[in-house]
């Protein structure tokens, strides 16, 4: 497959947890803290307000182009 997909969420520190980046490969509409925050740092109270600060952003990457641009560099 050529085509990479995949959410990455990064979510910065919150009360006693550390800051933490998850990647995860599912769809557009679910790119969002609930479906690729696994395991879930907090308990159920604070899952709300800890996925208010994560920033989840949706990547699309062409495995072959980075490929071939690296092979060219290091000719």
């Amino acid at each position: 497959n050529s085509e990479d997909v995949r959410c990455k969420c990064i979510c910065p520190p919150y009360k006693d947890h550390s800051g933490h980046i998850y990647n995860k490969n599912v769809s557009q509409k679910d790119c969002d803290c609930l479906h690729v925050v696994e395991p879930m740092p907090v308990p159920g109270p604070d899952v709300e307000a800890y996925c208010l600060r994560c920033e989840c952003k949706y990547e699309e990457r062409s495995s072959v182009t980075i490929k071939v641009s690296l092979v060219n560099t290091s000719v």
